[in-house]
């Protein structure tokens, strides 16, 4: 089941519902029920693979706990990581690495068919896999206690608004809000509603209508001209950011109106001066995840320049490669390694050269300058992420400079005619003022829109989600393939 159903429009409604009536001892049964009804909507046959993960990690978690035995206490942790990570790559990356392989013996004159599984990728099974393995390694560590209700934690790993794309949440966090008996507030209901809308605009509004000109260039890269390149993918840079962001915001939004408040994923990434700052605000569960269970064990900073970058590098290949099972995702995280590494390390000396240029390094001009190089960098490795395939990805940047002395003709290939150009540059203004009006964060409070504002922000998102229905244009959301 999708957010953007009408299943879901049916499914929430009732979730919440009961969740307000239901006496406290039943509010979590319910939730586990509707959360596993959810989830085996659209994939039934692979429940198994999250009700075992939950198995395994909660069985090792409890051991790992009583044990005092060091040795015993490794072992559970191992098979949990072995279980947890072998399931994932199992459906996530045989076919992948068995072509690849056979790809590179064939470089030796090794000629045979690789063995493809062509198994369904599991629904949000990057997502789970990693919250389970947090609760194991938190439980590991002694910074939360093991939960002796299997039930429970089957909650805590399955909750509905947050299992297929995240955000990747803590125990720490979610496991004592989902024990506590919220009640229904006028102040959770409107925020979560404002949160939850914000949603549905970004992902019908403008997510899936940029598609549409993103497909375009993207789909017949040997037919791009340099500014249908530039356009569709700066396009693309808007695009994943309101459908991944966007479901992030009705996924907060829907646990809000019920109480309980998940992380914060997203704060305004492309206002970056940094790439580093830019994964300090883009998939914020997924970096932290990435620089708490990965990068720190590694040595993080406090180390010698060369194992720095060493780690800089393993994080973003293995981020790259928890994207996706391809070479392209693989490419991306590895430029954004490079950013990372050459982006700190020359950060010093690139502070003196603008000192020395009589600015100041927080200068709103220098600030605007290091934004706009900042998304110009991250838009080159959009490039390899939205591309089909590392040939794809070549040529479109090959066909950076050429045909811009035919602008027009290359909208108009995109399909951009005025009408559309003009009511795309509306639709990306009303997105900026909301995304600065509501910020989808539990860590401040705005003040709800206005009545007669709000009504008319609903009949927008229902228009534009009634026009892509009656067109057959209803997507999933892009991080459902991760």
């Amino acid at each position: 089941m999708t957010f953007n159903s009408f299943e879901f429009l049916i499914f929430y409604p009732v979730v919440a519902l009961l969740y307000y009536i239901l006496p406290r001892a039943s509010k979590w049964v319910m939730l586990l029920i509707a959360s596993y009804f959810f989830y085996m909507y659209t994939q039934p046959e692979l429940v198994l693979l999250i009700f075992g993960t939950t198995l395994v990690s909660w069985l090792s978690a409890g051991v790992i706990e009583r044990s005092r035995r060091p040795a015993v206490r490794k072992l559970f942790l191992a098979l949990t990581l072995t279980v947890s990570l072998g399931v994932l790559f199992f459906y996530k990356y045989f076919d992948f690495l068995s072509e690849s392989v056979f790809a590179a013996l064939g470089l030796f004159g090794v000629s045979a068919d690789p063995v493809s599984l062509n198994l369904i990728l599991p629904v949000g099974i990057s997502f789970y896999t990693f919250q389970t393995l947090s609760y194991v390694i938190d439980v590991y560590r002694g910074k939360v206690v093991c939960e002796k209700n299997f039930f429970f934690y089957a909650l805590f790993v399955s909750f509905f608004p947050q299992l297929v794309a995240g955000p990747i949440e803590r125990p720490g966090n979610l496991i004592p809000q989902l024990r506590e008996a919220h009640r229904p507030t006028r102040e959770n209901f409107i925020r979560g509603g404002e949160i939850m809308l914000l949603g549905f605009f970004k992902k019908i509004c403008v997510a899936d209508i940029l598609s549409i000109y993103v497909t375009a260039v993207y789909s017949s890269p040997e037919g791009a001209t340099g500014p249908m390149v530039v356009l569709a993918t700066a396009l693309f840079a808007v695009q994943i950011y309101c459908d991944f962001s966007g479901y992030t915001d009705i996924a907060t939004g829907a646990a809000r109106i019920m109480g309980i408040r998940l992380m914060k994923n997203f704060n305004h990434p492309y206002l970056a001066t940094t790439v580093k700052e830019f994964w300090s605000r883009w998939h914020i569960s997924l970096s932290t995840w990435f620089r708490d269970y990965l990068y720190i064990p590694l040595g993080g900073n406090r180390v010698s320049k060369p194992r720095y970058a060493f780690n800089i590098m393993v994080v973003f290949l293995v981020s790259g490669l928890w994207h996706g099972a391809a070479w392209t995702f693989v490419v991306w995280g590895a430029l954004h390694g490079v950013y990372q590494v050459l982006g700190t390390l020359t950060l010093p000396a690139r502070n003196r050269l603008v000192e020395r240029l009589g600015k100041s390094p927080t200068a709103p001009a220098v600030t605007a300058v290091r934004r706009t190089l900042t998304f110009i960098l991250v838009c080159i490795a959009w490039v390899f992420f939205r591309a089909g395939s590392l040939s794809d990805a070549t040529t479109l940047l090959s066909r950076l400079f050429v045909g811009w002395g035919a602008i027009g003709a290359a909208l108009s290939e995109m399909g951009l005619d005025p009408v559309g150009i003009a009511s795309l540059a509306l639709t990306l203004a009303i997105l900026f003022m909301l995304d600065r009006m509501l910020p989808a964060s539990d860590g401040a409070e705005s003040s709800p829109l206005r009545h007669g504002v709000f009504v008319n922000y609903i009949w927008v998102v229902i228009a534009a989600w009634a026009l892509l229905l009656s067109r057959g244009m209803e997507s999933a959301f892009i991080y459902f393939r991760f």
